[in-house]
């Protein structure tokens, strides 16, 4: 008999909060983490959502006791993912069937800055390695870095494998950090906007960068093995996965969006799940003229484009591989609370095709969500979660 697979718990670090409830008591009065900060020397302020350095030292003295002899040197973005990850491996154990899974883009890129040579830090390898050592995570860890697919990427490799047998459950982790790299890159081929971010919008002219870590933990059952123990304080099935790329541009998404098209119709389709019993979808939304017209194309195609939908864009910027896992928290969450976040800054439909994009606070009945993303080099990716 197949496995199941579940998220049973999760957590956040973001410009809004360092846990999963401050996060969502800012989101529900519609706060953001988007403002102008300065970034690179010598350059204008950028809108982007970054996280208050001198509260995340103090947060993560809490926690850590950075005095000990044992606690090594740990850089910004280390200290967000285990503030993120300790509240998960407090209350899960670790065995030698547990995985380890990091999503991330550019991991400790900020590294490079004024270096001439490549630090060690700076490999992915060794980030995972370092966070997972901390923890004492018995197996080796797994990268996943797609593009900004990342996050969501993650997710299905840790079912994926669960299902396999390699491992029994995972601790799933992202995320990603505002650096002058990352800046100057988008700011390179004019794609960050004049403004806070308009996901789907007339006006809309370009993304705002953000930066945060989430994780989750994920793990499995037989169906005769009975059922995951009533402790959990919540369960989300994840009923279908898919990664599709079209290969249509190194930055640009397809015109005809074949690779989320494809990559929804696929996650749809194991999930046994139909357009219509959708409820609700957390999109990639970018604010981007291409990805989100790409986007809305793509939806049609498969008929979603009277599902409720919204971006995270507005309030926590574009986490890189940060995002897709932090978007499919957030989408849990707004389940296990009835409600629907409205897509922020979204006024007037700027895509030709139609969508049911939200514009306030909604109370709804959420059961199963569609979570997608795209990125770079034609990458696509979609889950569907199923609330237990």
């Amino acid at each position: 008999m197949s496995k199941e697979i579940y998220i049973t718990d999760y957590n956040c670090v973001t410009p809004l909060g360092f846990t999963i409830d401050s996060n969502w008591n800012a989101l529900l009065k519609g706060q953001s983490g988007v403002a102008l900060h300065k970034i690179i020397d010598n350059q204008d302020a950028f809108y982007a959502s970054m996280i208050d350095s001198d509260k995340l030292n103090e947060e993560f003295d809490r926690y850590f006791d950075s005095a000990q002899n044992d606690i090594p040197n740990f850089t910004r973005l280390e200290k967000m993912l285990l503030l993120s990850l300790q509240p998960l491996v407090g209350k899960h154990s670790i065995s030698e069937d547990t995985a380890f899974i990091l999503s991330t883009t550019k991991g400790n890129i900020s590294l490079l800055k004024n270096q001439s040579e490549l630090p060690e830090g700076v490999y992915l390898s060794k980030l995972a390695e370092k966070i997972a050592n901390y923890f004492g995570f018995k197996t080796k860890p797994i990268i996943v870095s797609n593009a900004c697919v990342s996050g969501v990427m993650a997710i299905s490799v840790a079912k994926n494998m669960i299902q396999a047998g390699k491992y029994k459950d995972a601790f799933v982790i992202a995320g990603d950090e505002l650096s002058e790299f990352v800046i100057s890159g988008f700011n390179s081929f004019q794609a960050i906007g004049s403004g806070p971010c308009k996901p789907y919008d007339k006006t809309r002219d370009g993304i705002n960068i953000g930066e945060a870590a989430a994780a989750v933990y994920i793990t499995s059952c037989h169906s005769d093995e009975g059922r995951i123990p009533k402790t959990e304080k919540f369960k989300f099935k994840v009923l279908g996965d898919s990664a599709v790329n079209d290969a249509n541009h190194i930055s640009g998404p397809s015109r005809t969006g074949d690779g989320l098209y494809a990559s929804i119709r696929n996650a749809m389709t194991e999930a046994n799940v139909s357009p219509e019993q959708i409820d609700f979808i957390s999109a990639h939304g970018t604010a981007t003229l291409y990805n989100d017209e790409m986007e809305a194309i793509a939806f049609n195609r498969m008929d979603l484009q009277n599902i409720p939908l919204n971006s995270m864009k507005g309030y926590y910027g574009h986490c890189l591989g940060a995002s897709g896992l932090l978007e499919s928290i957030i989408s849990m969450e707004g389940a296990l609370n009835s409600t629907l976040l409205p897509s922020k800054n979204f006024e007037e439909t700027g895509v030709t095709q139609p969508l049911n994009i939200i514009r306030e606070n909604k109370s709804a009945e959420i059961k199963y969500i569609l979570k997608t993303a795209s990125g770079f080099g034609g990458c696509n990716a979609a889950v569907v979660l199923e609330k237990c």
